[in-house]
Order: structure tokens, then C-alpha cells, then sequence
């Protein structure tokens, strides 16, 4: 498998996806690093979930899950 060449933070993944950024915060509990979740780090000790492609596919599958 290829390593991930880009990472989504989590507002950008709701709007890709049309969802709400709590609904993904809620949902990404789910995943791990292997799903394409990771924690991103910034200055000023701020923090936000990231996700790579597969964790973009992995929280639309999560989110029909949901739906159902």
C-alpha cells in the first residue's frame, strides 16, 4: 500500500462529505490509524483529527452505517 500523500483535517472532511463536523467528532472514535485517522498538532497546543483518503472512505462507510 502507498503511503498517504495528503491529510483532510476534520472541517474539510465534513464538507467534502456534506456532514457536520460533530457528527464526524462522534464517529471518528471508530477509527485508528491503520483506518486513515490521525491527530494533527499544531502551535499554541492546538490539536484536530485528520484523515487521509482511506479515512474519507472509511467515514462514509461508517456514516451508511449510521444512516441505516
Amino acid at each position: 500500500m502507498a503511503a498517504p500523500s495528503a491529510v483532510f483535517t476534520i472541517a474539510r472532511a465534513a464538507e467534502m462529505l456534506g456532514e457536520t463536523i460533530d457528527l464526524l467528532d462522534a464517529i471518528a472514535d471508530q477509527l485508528e490509524p491503520e483506518d486513515g485517522c490521525l491527530w494533527i498538532y499544531d502551535t499554541d497546543q492546538r490539536t484536530t483529527l485528520g484523515f487521509t483518503m482511506r479515512g474519507i472512505e472509511s467515514l462514509k462507510k461508517l456514516i451508511a452505517d449510521q444512516k441505516q
